[in-house]
């Protein structure tokens, strides 16, 4: 994506005082720790010393948390009003993309000049094997799309999650924090590498009859009004019914106008679901943070942003490469 900066600053030095992570001298751009923590004494023994040193530092202040670790950190912090409060849910049930740009948009609002905003981060990773991909693949995008941003993210885990999503802690933040103070994180995988790898999960409707096939398509309009008059027979949302429709037209005027003939479309509508997936015959998408961002960064009228939109509009976007093309999978739940 040609608006993220393929470098990250770890600039300055650390210590360690009384369990928290001092920053000495660091020049602004993004930071990414982990913490996982065993219990919330544990948890408010490291985070709060770090949020309140970086607000003596000038430094600003924000905690994205669960409700326990939310209530523990603002008592530990003294109910600091200089400390902001995000709801969890409203950053991290979001799609990836929109948590990216709020994200930003809080440090270039509240980080003041050659500082940063510090945040506490508890990434919600949802319930299913296609939440954790969507949320494990964010974590690895951030480190490049918030190079250039004065972030620093101590992201906080419980130790009871599931093995896979602390497996993919470990791969993806450059420095892990734990009560012994801060050390570099030999696990750590490249970004693009630990992308490319991550595995996208089955999806068993791709294996039964679609409600909607259409494996010549040569044009945008008439999958349009296909996918349009199939829609109006689900009984869902309407705003997400619109959304979805959106998304699977970017992907397949993607496909038509940039991928190698012929392209194709397969639509599910079981109830409560949406599943698309297009597909073309070339060998294009290969850029891992493709849609975390407008292809073209602040210049939208350059085009760009069919992917982009898609991850904005959909639950889950999933993009497979192999010896017969590339797909795009789409998928959007309201139950």
């Amino acid at each position: 994506m040609e608006d993220a900066v393929l470098s990250w600053h770890h600039g300055g030095t650390t210590e360690d005082r009384g369990h928290a992570v001092v920053d000495r001298g660091a020049a602004p751009g993004f930071r990414h720790d982990a913490l996982v923590y065993d219990d919330v004494e544990q948890l408010t023994a490291i985070a709060a010393p770090w949020l309140l040193e970086g607000l003596a530092a000038g430094d600003a202040a924000l905690i994205a948390a669960g409700p326990t670790a939310t209530g523990a950190l603002r008592e530990a912090v003294g109910d600091d009003p200089r400390v902001m409060i995000v709801e969890r849910h409203a950053l991290y049930r979001a799609r990836t993309p929109t948590a990216i740009t709020a994200f930003r948009r809080f440090a270039a609002e509240h980080a003041a000049p050659g500082r940063r905003l510090r945040v506490v981060g508890e990434t919600d990773f949802g319930t299913t094997p296609a939440d954790w991909r969507e949320w494990q693949a964010y974590e690895a995008v951030v480190n490049v799309a918030f190079g250039p941003h004065p972030l620093w993210g101590l992201c906080v885990f419980d130790a009871a999650l599931p093995e896979p999503i602390l497996a993919s802690v470990r791969r993806t933040h450059p420095q892990l924090v734990t009560s012994a103070g801060p050390a570099a994180n030999a696990d750590f995988v490249d970004p693009a590498s630990y992308l490319r790898a991550l595995p996208v999960p089955e999806e068993p409707l791709e294996a039964t009859a679609p409600a909607l096939a259409d494996d010549d398509i040569t044009d945008c309009i008439g999958p349009r009004h296909a996918v349009r008059d199939l829609l109006r027979t689900v009984d869902g949302p309407p705003d997400v019914l619109e959304d979805f429709l959106m998304a699977v037209d970017e992907m397949t005027s993607n496909a038509v106008r940039h991928g190698t003939p012929p392209a194709g479309l397969r639509l599910w509508t079981p109830p409560g679901r949406l599943v698309c997936t297009i597909r073309d015959s070339g060998h294009g998408l290969d850029d891992p943070f493709a849609g975390y961002g407008p292809a073209h960064g602040e210049d939208l009228s350059n085009g760009g942003m069919g992917l982009w939109l898609a991850r904005q509009l959909c639950d889950h976007v999933a993009i497979r490469r192999d010896d017969r093309g590339v797909s795009v999978r789409l998928s959007t739940s309201w139950r």
